[in-house]
């Protein structure tokens, strides 16, 4: 199978929703493809994000990433948060998440930054056999810490 990955604008927002649709039911979340849509659209449309597009050479959708623009003041340079990885499970174990992360780090350089960040459950080891494959280390001297503001 021939996957290529391609960087997503406007014209591809319909494509990749039903995709963060199931990336965020993989993390429990209740599926709505509307809010989903509206997000990646939101996203896309303020340039807050750069999503790349998995699909094979027959126009089949078979995942995405999606980085956003941070800095870090300790290093004084930007960097860039691996936000999301996703791959449909038919296209798992094909190579489409290495090709996505590859095509994110690419990209991340390209663009001058000096690093990448990108956090996951503790318990998805593939995904963390993925990245430690490609070069990524796990972090041991920081925790991350999270404030609901939902709730204040």
């Amino acid at each position: 199978m021939a996957i290529q990955a391609l960087r997503a604008d406007a014209s591809h927002i319909d494509q990749i929703a039903p995709l963060f649709d199931a990336y965020r039911m993989f993390y429990e979340q209740p599926s709505n493809l509307v809010q989903s849509r509206a997000f990646i659209a939101e996203r896309i449309a303020r340039d807050e994000s750069v999503i790349f597009l998995a699909r094979d050479t027959d126009g089949e959708n078979l995942g995405f990433v999606q980085l956003f623009p941070t800095f870090s003041s300790i290093d004084a340079h930007r960097t860039w948060l691996l936000g999301d990885l996703f791959t449909t499970p038919a296209a798992r174990g094909k190579g489409v998440g290495t090709l996505l992360m590859s095509t994110a780090r690419d990209f991340a350089r390209l663009a001058g930054g000096k690093g990448m960040t990108l956090e996951t459950a503790t318990d998805n080891f593939t995904a963390q056999r993925l990245y430690e494959s490609l070069g990524w280390v796990r972090d041991p001297g920081y925790y991350t810490y999270c404030l609901d503001l939902k709730k204040d």
